[in-house]
């Protein structure tokens, strides 16, 4: 585990274009790099980037941006590792709070938040595209999931 960097920028992209049916583009993620608000981390397994994770913080709030791992690497634990990676992170600069939202189809990244003490606070109707679908909010206070990790 490791803080992403542009260098990163073509392995990141070629994760999200495989794992997501609206990817956000290269410049996005290098605009995202570029700010000093953004927590960015690299996974990286037999000396390639494996999975990603972006989320930005704003004082003691931080959101999810994205996470993803490459499909080949898959059930391997590294979205876990990449989440434990960034709750860390965001505790460590004072983060209280962090949400992020997941396709209500998404079953597995539900589970995998669930684990980590994230809760269901709410749902944008139509949130994503292609398919359209609704989105669920999740929110982990800091606070109150520190004793299980």
């Amino acid at each position: 585990m490791r803080a992403a960097t542009a260098a990163d920028l073509a392995a990141i992209q070629a994760i999200e274009v495989a794992s997501f049916s609206d990817p956000w583009s290269t410049e996005s993620f290098a605009q995202m790099l570029a700010q000093p608000r953004v927590r960015a981390l690299a996974a990286t397994r037999a000396g390639q980037l494996v999975g990603y994770c972006i989320a930005w913080q704003i004082a003691d709030e931080a959101e999810v941006a994205n996470i993803a791992v490459r499909e080949a690497d898959r059930g391997l634990g590294i979205g876990g590792v990449l989440l434990d990676a960034l709750i860390a992170d965001v505790d460590a600069a004072g983060g209280a709070t962090i949400y992020l939202e997941v396709r209500a189809s998404n079953a597995a990244a539900q589970r995998l938040y669930a684990s980590r003490g994230f809760a269901v606070v709410g749902r944008r109707a139509g949130y994503y595209q292609r398919p359209d679908e609704d989105a669920l909010v999740l929110r982990r206070a800091q606070a109150e999931s520190s004793g299980g990790d």
